[in-house]
């Protein structure tokens, strides 16, 4: 373990007194994040692309940002134009994309436990950030 020095301990029993120079068997990890004051509202995002290199995969987090329009290219043809803002780039070594996969699988997982299936929105879904919820019909 980098960083850790192992010192003697010994046993509490008189009669039993050895020493230990090996650290502790797996000891359980508290993760505590923290983080700015800046970045903990978060930035919602509705796109990502991934690349990567020899040494990290790069996460970029995208918000479209304008509705997609038919445009021509300097050839002539048709295609549609899908503007995107970069709201967030996170680089990764690739020994950690595993975890990574494995851990969003999990929540995907508790997410349909509690929430049931999740759904692939259709055509009429808007592609930029959903305003406040519509508020509920009267009755």
């Amino acid at each position: 373990m980098p960083g850790y020095r192992a010192r003697p301990r010994f046993a509490t029993s008189p009669s039993s007194v050895r020493r230990v120079s090996e650290p502790p068997g797996q000891p359980r990890i508290e993760f505590e994040p923290h983080a700015d004051p800046a970045l903990e509202a978060g930035s919602y995002a509705n796109g990502l692309a991934i690349w990567h290199t020899l040494h990290e995969f790069t996460f970029d987090f995208f918000v479209s940002s304008q509705p997609p329009s038919e445009a021509r290219t300097e050839s002539g043809e048709v295609v549609i134009r899908a503007p995107h803002r970069l709201v967030a780039r996170v680089r990764v070594p690739p020994t950690s994309v595993f975890d990574i996969i494995r851990t969003i699988s999990q929540n995907l997982a508790l997410y349909e436990q509690k929430f049931g299936p999740i759904r692939t929105p259709g055509a009429e879904a808007p592609l930029y950030p959903p305003e406040e919820p519509d508020p509920e019909p009267p009755e």
